[in-house]
């Protein structure tokens, strides 16, 4: 029987880098927020509730996305009638937004009902 004095780590360096690789590629992949708005700051927030609820955003140059999925206004204006007034809506809009935008999605949801509305924005503190 012939005797070890060794341990062979090779293997295991391998098995190692193959899984730090696919570590790396996958974290690439999972970002959070990563819509590029630049949400106005507000002194005087509170905090909102870790409720879930839908989210709209509007971008700088106007595109309207619903859970991060580009939608036009009408078609919005169509998916909400179906929602009941208890659905929490947050609403992220980048700084830069046109005013009409804002105040056409504002219209949408006080036409359906949807008060439950937060906006989100950035601690002023």
């Amino acid at each position: 029987m012939k005797r070890f004095d060794t341990i062979n780590v090779l293997p295991f360096i391998d098995i190692m880098l193959v899984l730090l690789a696919i570590v790396l590629t996958t974290a690439t992949f999972i970002a959070q927020g990563d819509l590029p708005i630049q949400l106005p700051t507000a002194n005087h927030a509170t905090p909102a509730n870790d409720q879930p609820a839908l989210r709209l955003t509007i971008t700088a140059s106007g595109a309207l996305l619903l859970n991060d999925e580009t939608i036009p206004l009408p078609a919005l204006a169509q998916k909400i009638t179906t929602l009941p007034p208890s659905t929490r809506i947050v609403l992220q809009v980048d700084k830069a937004t046109p005013f009409g935008d804002f105040v056409a999605v504002i219209d949408l949801l006080k036409a359906q009902s949807l008060d439950q509305l937060s906006i989100r924005t950035l601690s002023g503190s």
